[in-house]
């Protein structure tokens, strides 16, 4: 009777702790998708960025009117350049040159795993490097969400951008990844975080410090906005306001009302595009800043 009893206990917590010890490559897993063309009343130049890794970086450029700046938008995790897209045409109509990128593991740029910002700083620290070289008269900016806005802020080198506006980006690993498990699993879901994270270290070998935005963003020398919902439970209100407090000056913080952790242009329309204009056009037209 108790073979009966203990060989199927012992299968179940077999079971678990294989199915446990599955997340971190989940977590980590690549997001490759199709990401296809558009339509022809919104012209794009296919690019492909080296990058340090070998691979190249895969993007779309829209060339905008000389002296109007340049800005790279970075999408947000699981995702590809067309997230970005809307914010690409309200850009390319107020006259910005736009690059908007695959990270690296997303979309067609290829890489072997998610590295929550850390290796994808690398596609950013490239593309800068392109809009530099491509537009070297223009004042440049960066605009990511969520993974994209910590690959802004994770870049090893001083990007020297002249804006930023960050996203729906989260302090630390250990913050964002206990949200999302309370999210899946309630708040008992907190008692699983210490193995989550060890495994995120262990398969992206690297310290969970290197993966935290908040040590970072002082070293971020430019302007910049950041912009969070007030129901967003991926990255809360408190969190991005810790974020904004220490961050270095010239700073502004838009808390967007109802918004969630999702696509702040879709959310909150004209009043995105005016708040995102007004900030760019500050430092990224000729004369300002």
């Amino acid at each position: 009777m108790q073979h009966k009893i203990l060989f199927p206990l012992l299968a179940v917590i077999a079971a678990i702790t294989l199915a446990l010890f599955a997340i971190g490559p989940l977590l980590t897993a690549p997001a490759p998708t199709a990401v296809g063309t558009l339509s022809a009343d919104f012209p794009v130049e296919p690019v492909e960025i080296p990058a340090t890794n070998g691979s190249a970086v895969h993007g779309w450029l829209v060339r905008g009117k000389p002296g109007g700046g340049a800005v790279l938008l970075a999408h947000s995790i699981r995702s590809n350049r067309m997230e970005m897209l809307s914010r690409a045409r309200f850009l390319k109509d107020q006259g910005y040159s736009v690059l908007f990128i695959d990270l690296q593991a997303h979309g067609e740029t290829a890489g072997d795993h998610i590295t929550f910002g850390l290796r994808e700083s690398d596609n950013v620290e490239a593309s800068i490097a392109y809009l530099r070289s491509t537009f070297p008269a223009e004042k440049i900016g960066a605009i990511g969400a969520s993974l994209g806005a910590a690959a802004i802020v994770l870049a090893k080198r001083n990007l020297k951008l002249d804006a930023v506006i960050l996203e729906s980006l989260h302090p630390t690993i250990e913050e964002a990844v206990n949200n999302r498990l309370k999210l899946h699993f309630g708040d008992h879901g907190s008692i699983l975080l210490p193995l989550v994270l060890w495994q995120l270290s262990f398969f992206l070998d690297t310290p969970l410090d290197a993966l935290s935005p908040i040590a970072r963003i002082n070293d971020l020398n430019a302007p910049v906005l950041f912009i969070a919902g007030t129901h967003d439970a991926h990255t809360t209100q408190p969190e991005t306001e810790r974020l904004f407090a220490a961050a270095r000056f010239p700073k502004e913080l838009w808390i967007v009302p109802g918004a969630w952790h999702f696509n702040m242009h879709s959310y909150a329309g004209r009043e995105y595009e005016q708040r995102v204009s007004d900030f760019l056009a500050a430092y990224l037209r000729r004369g300002a800043g």
